[in-house]
């Protein structure tokens, strides 16, 4: 059995720990931005394919106290690295350092490299290591004067789905708008609509979501070229993966006022192969109205967020207009919108009924979820 750490954005915790014991792997404890589990050797393939929420998985070789650059070093130079890293192996060093006496990134850096290089010279009788075959990325984590080392097996982050070689004016990360996806407890008679698509991350993140098709399936990953786990592990995984998809009766909708981004979006979800589950039209939020007369639905939307003033002026102007246009025309809907200004109720002219503190990338953003009818603007 391994101990791994699957990493994620601020806020998706809970969604990533969920997802990790949905895959029958037992969780052994939770800290911001990292859930770390116990499970077999396969799940490296497995989590990798699978995720949808998580940013890395990571293979953890040990934790120790680290308050010196001695505990540092001796704690990281007694783990087992040659039980992956082969004599030709590479081994680059990157890390965090949280609440720790150890804040000087550079000089753990260092430190971990040093102690990784001795361990492994002494193991393989070598007085240079050549560093010229495959790529053991070493991650280090220091919170609290505890470090955690690590072994990453994603390579590029799993946000990076694949599908996506160009994105919109204010992307949104994959993992996030899957996550959004799901806190909007898609169903099978209710249409998902996200009237401001941009490059289409949202709603492909739903059809992924509710197809059940795995989100790693597109690209590969570092673990990949590791022994460890043989190529035919990957196969199966690929191939038990490919039989669960499903056809999904939800109704899923994407459209935009610029006829460019729906284009975009179009072209995004053709690679991630979900286009012929996604509805794209060229339309403008300010006159929104449900896409099939009567239907009850949700909107999940990412509207632009105005970082600079004059942006901010027109964002709010825009939320005032969508607002509007949600309570005349679909006062029943569910609507779950991820903005970056605090005052965004006040111009939405709503009261949230839940707020989420979510981050894309390093913007802290809130996720405004409305459950009940629209009423007055005060309410």
């Amino acid at each position: 059995m391994l101990q791994l750490v699957a990493t994620c954005l601020f806020g998706l915790e809970k969604l990533l720990g969920e997802e990790v014991e949905a895959l029958g792997y037992q969780r052994l404890d939770t800290i911001d931005g990292r859930v770390i589990f116990e499970a077999p050797e396969r799940s490296v393939a497995v989590c990798n394919l699978r995720l949808r929420y998580a940013e890395r998985v990571l293979v953890l070789l040990g934790k120790f106290p680290a308050r010196t650059f001695d505990e540092l070093f001796e704690g990281t130079k007694a783990l087992p690295w040659e039980d992956w890293v082969g004599r030709e192996g590479a081994f680059p060093v990157k890390g965090h350092s949280v609440k720790s006496t150890l804040f000087s990134v550079p000089d753990c850096q260092r430190i971990v490299k040093k102690a990784v290089a001795d361990r492994l010279s002494s193991v393989y009788r070598l007085s240079r290591l050549p560093e010229n075959g495959v790529l053991y990325a070493i991650s280090f984590f220091l919170l609290k004067d505890v470090a955690y080392l690590m072994i990453d097996t994603t390579g590029v982050t799993l946000h990076k789905r694949g599908y996506r070689t160009q994105a919109g004016i204010a992307p949104l990360r994959e993992t996030l708008a899957a996550a959004m996806a799901a806190m909007s407890r898609p169903r099978e008679d209710v249409l998902l609509v996200d009237p401001m698509c941009g490059s289409g991350t949202i709603a492909i993140e739903a059809a992924l979501l509710t197809g059940h098709i795995a989100p790693g399936l597109a690209r590969s990953f570092a673990a990949e070229s590791f022994g460890q786990l043989s190529p035919a592990v990957w196969r199966e995984e690929r191939e038990r993966a490919r039989a669960e998809i499903r056809p999904y009766p939800t109704k899923i909708y994407a459209s935009d006022l610029d006829p460019s981004c729906v284009e975009l979006a179009r072209e995004n979800a053709r690679r991630a192969g979900v286009e012929d589950r996604i509805d794209f039209r060229v339309a403008d939020v300010r006159s929104f109205a449900s896409p099939v007369p009567g239907a009850r639905g949700t909107v999940v939307t990412n509207p632009p967020y105005g970082e600079r003033l004059g942006d901010l002026e027109q964002a709010r102007e825009l939320a005032a207009a969508m607002g509007k246009a949600f309570r005349a025309n679909v006062p029943a809907w569910q609507l779950y919108i991820i903005t970056s200004d605090e005052s965004f109720e006040r111009f939405f002219g709503r009261r949230a009924d839940k707020v989420r503190r979510l981050y894309n990338g390093m913007i802290r953003c809130g996720f405004y979820q409305f459950f009940r009818r629209s009423g007055n603007l005060a309410e």
